[in-house]
């Protein structure tokens, strides 16, 4: 990753994200930019954690558990992060494959009462037609 340095303008533009979320993740202290005067500049430390960040929102991760994860890094490094990221992840894709589940249940219940509709109203159009 080469040492350039991002403004808040194109932290922003890069990531797709808001002002908003940019300054909450720097809030909560998932991001630490340098700062001169009323500038924030990002390094490649911080454009590799905003990637990090994004990506465990993606799976669905909490933004506490992303800290918890973030934090290994800087406390134990890259192995200890990796084998916390497999613990998280099989615990991310047991919750997934439930929610996956329930979801094709949901559907399957709620097409079978689409047909069901469908059918009575088709029936209740002939009765209809024979009172006619």
């Amino acid at each position: 990753m080469s040492d350039t340095r991002l403004s808040f303008k194109e932290m922003c533009a890069k990531f797709s994200v808001t002002p908003r979320t940019l300054r909450y993740y720097e809030y909560i202290e998932l991001l630490q930019p340098e700062r001169e005067g009323r500038s924030r500049f990002y390094g490649p430390r911080e454009v590799a954690r905003m990637t990090l960040i994004l990506r465990g929102r993606k799976f669905g991760f909490l933004l506490e558990e992303v800290r918890q994860w973030l934090l290994i890094y800087d406390e134990d490094g890259t192995e200890a992060q990796v084998e916390a990221f497999l613990v998280m992840s099989e615990t991310k894709l047991d919750e997934l494959k439930e929610q996956r589940e329930q979801l094709e249940a949901t559907l399957k219940e709620l097409q079978d009462m689409r047909e069901k509709a469908i059918t009575w109203l088709s029936h209740d159009a002939q009765l209809q037609n024979q009172k006619s």
